[in-house]
């Protein structure tokens, strides 16, 4: 996965975030995008992360890996 530094993490816009609101679960490209469908995935399964929030970043993901 490429290394996404803090300045560049800041630098992203809302819109790479699977969720934009926390700036959570960035997507720049399509490895960060796999790595946050799996890291949403373990957050469900230990119930740290409503079902709601997991759909949509799994949606965000999916976006992201059909567009490159």
């Amino acid at each position: 996965m490429a290394e996404l530094s803090t300045r560049k993490r800041n630098a992203e816009p809302k819109s790479d975030f699977g969720l934009q609101e926390e700036r959570k679960y960035p997507m720049p490209d399509k490895s960060h995008a796999r790595n946050a469908k799996a890291r949403a995935s373990q957050q469900r399964k230990q119930g740290n992360l409503p079902a709601t929030e997991k759909e949509r970043i799994d949606r965000k993901a999916d976006r992201v890996l059909d567009r490159e």
